[in-house]
């Protein structure tokens, strides 16, 4: 299945340290790629169904994005976060363009982690309001501020053993696999869930509330989507009781759901959206929160006293503007138009009894595996420990030349090719998918 790149490069670089790092792993050494493929340094190819890190949304080797990088570091390499720079302006007003409705006004950051960090401590100045609510099985990153907004107990336990931090509140999410809430129908699952944040809001005090954030799907937590008119009450809410509502799109955004940015694919206008990742197609680092005109007004006015020294990096931001233009080049159309042959090639894989549900949206999706006698998951890593097959699956699918990873909680494979993948491209990964299911499980 493996096809062979020209010539392998160098050899793995010694004294890394990786990160999310269980000991005792043997990574890849990953030295070239080519749209959806990645080689390693045997020149072994793999299709790259986990676009790294759910953000080579472009692909990879996209020399449009790489031209612009070297173009905009022969012209100024660096210019202070704190000064303006035209690529940082001409990236801001493209994103004015495609972010939805109002959200007309962006400030800078680095990593998505930041970006939420941001987004939070601009909404607790608006508002005047300390609290923020986030999602159980949520991720918003793994820097303190962020970890503590995260849903996950993994990330949130792994940063509060060092120092915890306040302010942040959680909820149950409004999963209709393994749900929560016992709602027969999505409608009445939305209802519920939606009716349990409002008691949530009322036992925190609406007036303490300064925002919600949520992930418009999830990514690490399993490509988890809303069901029905949730996001819809979940506004109504934050309208009702003056609380802002915050949009992370670290992972959704830029076509990865089939339009710009996941939150399009519910019909809602949050107050403040966050993003990172596929904005450069993370060809540089870069992130930021885009925000509603008063939010923006209320910042000028009252001037913002912490920075970073990289956000709004000019060769990062000149990445942005490249990355853009390719995404608008038949991307995001062909990623909504792949995303349908990707549904019901990853629905096949129900027929393996390990298998409990597909889910996701766009090129962003989930196979979770449980039991079929009990249909509780093989091994849960949150709260027990052992071997877990989803890690066989995994390593079994790369094997067969297809990188997939794994959710938070590991009990599921999350699915997030880049872009401009192809249906034939798809039917590989998901064959290797399904023969290291059937190796594991049968």
């Amino acid at each position: 299945m493996s096809e062979q790149a020209p010539e392998p490069a160098a050899g793995p670089t010694t004294g890394t340290i990786p990160h999310w790092s269980h000991g005792d792993d043997d990574p890849l050494t990953i030295v070239d790629g080519d749209g959806v493929t990645v080689y390693d340094d045997d020149g072994t190819a793999y299709l790259d169904f986990i676009a790294q890190l759910y953000c080579v949304n472009a692909g990879h080797g996209e020399e449009r994005i790489a031209d612009a990088i070297a173009e905009q570091a022969s012209k100024v390499a660096y210019v202070a976060s704190a000064k303006h720079n035209d690529a940082r302006s001409e990236l801001a007003g493209r994103l004015a363009d495609i972010t939805p409705g109002d959200l007309d006004d962006v400030f800078f950051s680095v990593s998505g982690s930041e970006a939420n960090e941001s987004a939070v401590q601009f909404a607790r100045e608006y508002t005047g309001a300390r609290k923020v609510l986030t999602r159980y099985q949520s991720y918003h990153g793994a820097t303190y501020g962020a970890a503590s907004l995260t849903g996950d107990p993994e990330t949130r336990n792994a940063m509060g053993r060092g120092a915890e931090t306040t302010g942040a509140a959680k909820f149950l999410p409004p999963l209709t696999y393994r749900s929560p809430f016992d709602g027969d129908t999505p409608e009445a699952i939305a209802k519920q869930a939606a009716d349990h944040l409002e008691y949530v809001i009322h036992n925190e005090g609406p007036d303490s509330i300064a925002a919600i954030l949520m992930e418009p799907v999830g990514g690490t937590s399993g490509a988890y989507t809303a069901p029905a008119d949730y996001w819809q009450r979940v506004r109504a809410l934050c309208d009702e009781y003056d609380i802002l509502l915050i949009a992370d799109e670290v992972i959704t955004g830029f076509g990865r759901c089939g339009e710009w940015f996941g939150i399009d694919t519910e019909d809602v206008v949050p107050d403040l959206l966050t993003f990172a990742k596929g904005v450069t197609s993370a060809y540089v680092p870069l992130a930021g929160v885009a925000v509603r005109p008063e939010i923006a007004a209320h910042l000028r006015e009252s001037g913002i006293d912490v920075g970073q020294t990289f956000a709004g990096h000019p060769v990062a931001c000149a990445a942005g503007v490249a990355a853009l233009d390719v995404y608008e080049d038949g991307l995001i159309e062909n990623a909504r138009e792949r995303s349908e042959h990707l549904e019901a090639r990853l629905r096949e894989l129900e027929r393996h009894d390990a298998v409990g549900n597909v889910r996701g949206r766009g090129l962003l999706w989930a196979v979770s595996f449980a039991d079929p006698e009990t249909g509780e998951p093989y091994l849960n890593p949150w709260v027990e420990s052992g071997d877990n097959p989803v890690d066989d699956v995994i390593d079994a699918a790369e094997e067969r030349g297809a990188l997939f990873g794994g959710g938070r909680p590991r009990t599921q494979v999350v699915v997030s090719p880049p872009l401009p993948v192809t249906d034939a491209e798809i039917d590989r990964a998901v064959d290797a998918l399904d023969a290291a299911i059937a190796e594991t499980f049968e």
